[in-house]
């Protein structure tokens, strides 16, 4: 448990990272976090007034089996499917945490204390497969606070919008590239027009759009160690925040003001005054893969008003410990991130190419955690004596 003490130096750096306008949201779900009193903890603690899960993070809470076990004999005993194993365990958690977040959601009118949960990845290229998988895990989680992950692919899009036009609330996630990104922000516009056509209420509807980082290091490093020279080495661990960085100037475009000399900025004009929100960028895979890289920069450098940053519990930590929160890191360096990536581009290393085997890869690994969990709880269910088939 944290002391008072330890609490009382956490939360500073984290209160200024907060008063920056960055809404603190923990990358990591599990039922012992929620039985333990840990996630009522650091919303007390670390000023986490939000959760992301992906199908990586249930596979190794649910794999694991501790506390679960339960659960798990009853649904042996029901001889329900594996699949619907897997998402009676996952809604569950996903609901408690909304019931923990509950305060924060209803003091924050909405804007955090949400809970995100993830359209099963098999889905990730049926765009109506995913509308009724949606519906379906809204049904089922039954919070106002929860929010339905779809991934950014091009059958995702046409999802987002249909699910925002039902007043469902959304986290687009796997969105690595700037194009990607201006067609989500798109989606969810054509959203809530859909919404507001049909007489529902724009302001129970809220979307982050989840903007990956680290990853873009990690593919696009390789390629620089690669080319070898001092120019390319000189450009590591650049690219990612040059990217995200204008994606925050993409987002302003469309959402940072009320200008309507663009098709974008007039579409959102329009909705603003029904209550509309704007879809604010949240920071995923913000846990440094490379250790030569200092383990808070990805929560250091890109610190900009009305963003999210969603952490796991080492970088919330290592945060909260030696985080250098000075200010908004991001709105200045446009130019600059530019600049950076145009250099990589210069050295033979494609940006499209990049962004399209990470989001390929995003959507493949997801994929096989899920199938790592749908064996996992499979055997289960056999070894308490019912078929799991």
């Amino acid at each position: 448990m944290i002391t008072v003490t330890e609490a009382t130096a956490t939360a500073v750096t984290l209160k200024r990272l907060s008063d920056e306008g960055v809404s603190i949201w923990l990358d990591d779900l599990s039922r012992k976090r929620i039985a333990s009193g840990n996630l009522a903890e650091l919303i007390e603690t670390r000023h986490v007034v939000g959760v992301t899960t992906n199908p990586s993070i249930f596979q190794a809470a649910i794999g694991s089996g501790e506390g679960y076990e339960e659960q798990l004999a009853d649904l042996a005993v029901r001889g329900v499917t594996v699949d619907e194993a897997v998402r009676m365990m996952t809604t569950a958690d996903v609901r408690a945490a909304a019931d923990i977040l509950r305060p924060v959601y209803d003091a924050t009118g909405g804007r955090d204390g949400r809970v995100s949960i993830e359209v099963d990845p098999r889905l990730a290229h049926h765009t109506e497969a995913t509308v009724a998988e949606a519906k379906q895990l809204a049904w089922l989680v039954d919070r106002p606070n929860v929010m339905i992950k779809i991934p950014a692919t091009q059958a995702g899009l046409p999802a987002i919008t249909e699910v925002i036009g039902l007043g469902i609330s959304v986290n687009v996630t796997l969105i690595f590239s700037l194009e990607r990104y201006r067609e989500v922000m798109d989606a969810y516009v054509a959203g809530l027009e859909k919404a507001r056509a049909a007489g529902l209420d724009l302001s129970t509807i809220h979307s982050v759009a989840s903007f990956f980082v680290s990853r873009v290091d990690s593919e696009i490093d390789k390629r620089l160690a690669k080319v070898g020279t001092d120019e390319a080495l000189a450009l590591k661990g650049k690219a990612a925040l040059a990217n995200a960085r204008l994606a925050y100037e993409a987002y302003e475009e469309v959402f940072g003001s009320a200008d309507d000399s663009t098709q974008r900025g007039a579409r959102w004009t329009a909705l603003a005054p029904s209550g509309a929100h704007k879809q604010r960028p949240l920071w995923a895979s913000t846990g440094v893969k490379d250790p030569a890289y200092k383990d808070t920069l990805y929560v250091d450098e890109l610190v900009a008003p009305g963003t999210v940053n969603t952490m796991p519990e080492a970088t919330l930590n290592a945060t909260a410990d030696h985080g250098d929160i000075h200010g908004d890191a991001v709105t200045g360096g446009y130019a600059q991130a530019r600049a950076e990536l145009a250099a990589v581009e210069a050295l033979g290393i494609s940006y499209d190419e990049v962004v399209k085997q990470l989001e390929d890869e995003g959507v493949a690994k997801f994929e096989a955690a899920w199938q790592e969990l749908l064996e996992a709880v499979a055997a289960s269910l056999g070894s308490k004596g019912v078929e799991g088939e």
